[in-house]
């Protein structure tokens, strides 16, 4: 595509990014590696590692909120991915249609040379941009952004950022590192610029409810798609294609997806000084029971009870997500404090009577679309030097998913503690397509899935 001039005058330009609102001490601050990249430039190069659904959506918000970004480099596994041509379309051409329908076609300037593909197309890519959006399957997460701070890049990341023990605390080896970089982090746990959540925060740091005594968390929902073998596949490829559904990639969907509401409650907690932003244990049950499991190792439900503060005994929260068709659905959070009831996502809090105390209203003309506006915060704080690394809450927010799903596969009761300090993994030793993936089909093209009270803790296995 051909790449428009920039506009010198334009308020997000590159000539912004290093003088800035806040002056050229604010670009004095920014590491000193991506100073001397964009020196000389107008434009803000952003890079994109994963060509899946998610980032596709990601990257045109991320360039939307910010004129003066452009996307210059793409990694992904498969170029499949990258041309649309894959099982699932996306990709480039859904990218710029979407730019095209926007008047920002200019924002794209992505040639055959910078499209990379392999397992370390990462590197690729984040070598030769100043912002990257990190979307491939959750088990990679730390791995990338690891190199991308190392690099010195911004980062804007999907959930869950880990999927086992080693993956969260490089993540938070890694966030001390952006911290002293002075890099920006922004995590796509976006109910954190939602607007009802945002003032549901504010009323119970106020005390609307008293103390947390409880919390409910759900995500029951229907089983996603997956991807049927295909000939000349390795099993290394199924598994990427079918991410979703091994928990070496995605964690589980405990992980995947309801990482989500697990974040609220531990947002929510993390303003209480006893109870901390992440429980102290873990126990519950899960299971996989569904005849449309036919592809994975995943449980299809979960059922966690989680335990915050000392003693284990100040507050309680109870977490379940299920994938099952025709089964109840619900996607939410519900805090129980001494004195109500609140509802963060409908904005609402109630007494026990069910009487309405409070009642969150949307401004007139609608509220901002979070997604939206968690790309809007990266580049506010990228352009005008503001402190910003999401990297800490979810690390802890993933890895709570991750304790669960320990408690639900091996049904004992999960010690926060002793699961970090094992630091184990679940990574193949290699990355390679012809490589093996951490765990193989049985004879009969099934896999192994988890036994509780037979299947043990990885670190006493």
């Amino acid at each position: 595509m051909i790449r428009k001039e920039t506009d010198q005058t334009e308020p997000t330009s590159r000539r912004k990014f290093l003088a800035g609102s806040a002056g050229v001490a604010a670009a004095s601050a920014l590491p000193v590696e991506l100073c001397a990249q964009v020196a000389g430039s107008d434009e803000i190069k952003v890079g994109m590692v994963g060509c899946g659904g998610r980032n596709s959506g990601a990257i045109i918000q991320n360039l939307n909120a910010n004129d003066g970004a452009r996307l210059v480099a793409v990694a992904e596994a498969f170029a499949d991915k990258i041309d649309g041509t894959g099982p699932r379309g996306s990709g480039l051409p859904a990218i710029q249609k979407q730019l095209e329908k926007m008047g920002k076609e200019g924002q794209m300037d992505v040639p055959a040379s910078r499209q990379f593909t392999g397992f370390d197309a990462y590197k690729q890519v984040i070598d030769q941009v100043d912002v990257v959006c990190i979307a491939t399957p959750p088990g990679f997460r730390p791995i990338h952004f690891d190199y991308a701070v190392k690099a010195g890049k911004h980062v804007f990341m999907e959930k869950p950022v880990c999927v086992d023990a080693h993956g969260y605390n490089m993540v938070m080896k890694s966030a001390e590192e952006a911290d002293q970089k002075n890099i920006k982090v922004v995590v796509g746990l976006q109910r954190h610029c939602q607007d009802s959540y945002l003032e549901s925060f504010k009323k119970y740091q106020e005390g609307a409810i008293g103390q947390m005594v409880s919390a409910q968390a759900y995500w029951d929902g229907a089983r996603p798609w997956t991807i049927d073998r295909q000939p000349g596949w390795t099993e290394m490829e199924f598994q990427m294609r079918n991410w979703q559904q091994f928990r070496w990639l995605s964690g589980d969907h405990i992980c995947e997806q309801h990482v989500h509401n697990i974040d609220v409650i531990n947002w929510f907690a993390s303003g209480d000084p006893i109870m901390g932003g992440h429980p102290v244990s873990a126990q519950g049950h899960g299971a996989r029971t569904d005849e449309s499991a036919t592809i994975g190792e995943i449980f299809n439900q979960h059922f966690i009870e989680y335990r915050y503060g000392p003693e284990h005994n100040s507050a309680i929260m109870n977490s379940q997500c299920r994938q099952i068709k025709g089964t109840f659905r619900r996607v939410g959070e519900e805090i129980f404090g001494s004195e109500g009831i609140m509802d963060p996502g409908k904005g609402t809090i109630t007494d026990f009577e069910g009487n309405v105390k409070w009642q969150y209203r949307k401004p007139r003309g609608g509220s901002k679309n979070p997604k939206d506006a968690e790309h809007e915060k990266l580049w506010d704080a990228i352009l005008n030097d503001k402190p910003q690394n999401d990297a800490y809450f979810a690390a802890k927010s993933s890895f709570t998913a991750v304790l669960g799903r320990i408690a639900t596969y091996s049904g004992q009761n999960v010690i926060w503690d002793e699961a970090v300090k094992s630091d184990y993994s679940l990574m193949p030793e290699e990355f390679a397509f012809d490589a093996e993936p951490p765990v193989l089909p049985k004879e009969n093209g099934e896999y192994d899935v988890a036994i509780p009270g037979k299947w043990k803790l990885p670190w006493k296995a």
